[in-house]
């Protein structure tokens, strides 16, 4: 769960080093050309073999991947790795609080809620477009969580969400190669990007995998609260993006929300 974590957000930050030649969308394209690799070899999807009924869930799912990766990385780009991170993680807590009726997750609700006025408040540098495309990416990965539920009820295995990957990677490509046109990449640049479809993709898919089969959901889902620590702390080291304490008790407060939420959860 730790080389998962970090992998995705090394992956990121990484990636971040190719924006001023390619952009967040000429590194998301070369992400999901990545990921598209990883899942087919590890689904192997038959789908001649689908029907309108799986189709449709499938679709969706890759206008949501695509998506929810374009906003998150042109998050980063505008408002940096940490707060990027942690506002798109608003995504599955907000799933994980709604599925419940307890005060406990109502009173959660309202901590996550504070944590995002903090790092929202209105100041003459607040980048809202960014924090909006982070909030677009958090919107994104909750109906990621969703479609993926009904995808894999669906279709047997991982072939949906490697078909959805490899539809996602399709619609790319004519987006990547206009960027390679008018902005060919640099050795360094297309080496950073695909690393970061290599660490935040296939390495964080193939660990999860891995480690499912021997951790619970719950606890899984209580590690993943970490995640915009980590980012922070990456942004910090690999990217020189200091935080104030106003961010950081932002994002102390989403982290606490989802801790206490799970951790209280029975069953």
């Amino acid at each position: 769960m730790v080389g998962s974590g970090l992998s995705n957000q090394v992956g990121a930050a990484i990636g971040s080093l190719a924006f001023p030649v390619l952009g967040p969308v000429g590194v998301v394209a070369v992400r999901q050309y990545v990921a598209a690799f990883v899942l087919l070899a590890v689904g192997r999807p038959r789908p001649r073999s689908f029907t309108w009924h799986q189709w449709w869930p499938v679709l969706l799912l890759a206008l949501v991947f695509g998506t929810m990766n374009l906003s998150l990385y042109s998050a980063i780009d505008r408002i940096g790795l940490g707060l990027a991170v942690t506002l798109e993680f608003l995504g599955p807590l907000t799933i994980a609080l709604a599925a419940t009726r307890r005060r406990v997750d109502a009173c959660c609700a309202l901590i996550a809620t504070a944590g995002v006025v903090v790092l929202m408040r209105p100041q003459p540098s607040t980048d809202y477009a960014g924090m909006c495309l982070g909030l677009l990416a958090a919107g994104c990965w909750a109906s990621y969580i969703l479609l993926n539920g009904t995808v894999g009820r669906r279709i047997p295995g991982a072939q949906g969400s490697a078909a959805a990957a490899a539809v996602s990677a399709m619609v790319f490509l004519p987006v990547g190669a206009a960027v390679a046109v008018q902005h060919p990449p640099t050795p360094k640049a297309a080496a950073c990007a695909i690393a970061a479809g290599l660490l935040s993709s296939a390495v964080p898919y193939l660990a999860d995998l891995f480690t499912l089969r021997r951790v619970s959901a719950p606890a899984f889902g209580l590690f993943m609260s970490v995640n915009p620590v980590l980012a922070a702390v990456v942004g910090r080291l690999l990217l020189g993006q200091h935080l104030g304490w106003t961010a950081w008790a932002g994002i102390g407060a989403v982290v606490t929300a989802n801790t206490v939420g799970i951790a209280t959860r029975r069953g």
